[in-house]
């Protein structure tokens, strides 16, 4: 129940190996995996998972998901959301997290647009056994509360979010512990991820480093029964320059710590 993990995305200019080896350094015994092309591609989801699973047998870790976002708002978005649930269905990973328009912080998303493509991506899913977890992240998820409209729309068992504690301040200009109880029943995943900004202010340090009140956000998911997945993503100040290997392994194990200390393992 609740397994903790790093998320490989927080090595973005890293590679797969030091990802790995860091994040198991850190204390960690999960893993996100992260297949974000163009930005963290830790994992190509064209290619035999055996390597992957090999990587991760060798540094003691379980992948518990893998991040796959794309622009679902787009045919090529929607080709490569089925290739990563195709690659997660034969690793074996249980949750496919994206977003509505990919990774980048300002897509036009059109809620039409992307209507018409979640449910192929749904019915995919459902057939695979994974579970999709669509980000907190953008305009038409910025918030729980904002999302539930869009959740409601999409009404597929195979959907569900996945909470990211910081983007919510990020896009929303609204505190995590504010907005989770509208959502918190209906979440597959969660990113613990900590803030040091505001509204459109990019900066996530190290859990225990910003504002964000994670005991209380802790509290809030064990109310409602969470069961899902925990992981720890740290972006920093923006993708250049990324600091230094060591301090990244070095915000990894604080924030291990940081957490193990409020219960999680």
């Amino acid at each position: 129940m609740n397994p903790l993990a790093g998320h490989t995305g927080s090595y973005y200019s890293y590679s797969t190996d030091e990802a790995l080896a860091g994040i198991a350094a850190a204390g960690f015994r999960h893993v996100e995996l992260s297949a974000v092309p163009g930005n963290t591609d830790h994992v190509d989801v064209n290619a035999d998972p055996a390597d992957i699973r090999a990587k991760l047998e060798h540094h003691g870790l379980q992948a518990v998901s893998v991040s796959g976002h794309s622009n679902l708002t787009t045919p090529e978005g929607l080709d490569y959301g089925l290739a990563v649930v195709r690659w997660a269905e034969r690793f074996g990973v249980p949750i496919v997290n994206t977003a509505v328009g990919g990774h980048a912080p300002d897509v036009d998303e059109s809620e039409s647009a992307f209507l018409a493509n979640i449910g192929t991506l749904a019915e995919a899913a459902q057939a695979a056994g994974i579970t999709i977890a669509l980000e907190i992240h953008g305009d038409l998820m910025a918030s729980g509360e904002r999302s539930l409209p869009l959740l409601d729309k999409i009404d597929h068992p195979a959907v569900k979010a996945n909470y990211d504690t910081a983007n919510v301040e990020y896009y929303a200009g609204v505190a995590a512990v504010d907005d989770l109880p509208f959502i918190a029943d209906r979440l597959a995943h969660v990113h613990l991820k900590d803030a040091r900004g505001g509204q459109g202010k990019w900066d996530f340090p190290a859990i225990g480093e910003g504002h964000v009140d994670f005991a209380r956000v802790l509290e809030i998911l064990r109310d409602a029964g969470y069961e899902g997945p925990y992981s720890v993503e740290i972006e920093f100040t923006g993708e250049v320059p990324w600091p230094p290997l060591d301090e990244v392994n070095e915000a990894m194990r604080t924030s291990h710590e940081t957490l193990t200390a409020l219960g999680l393992s």
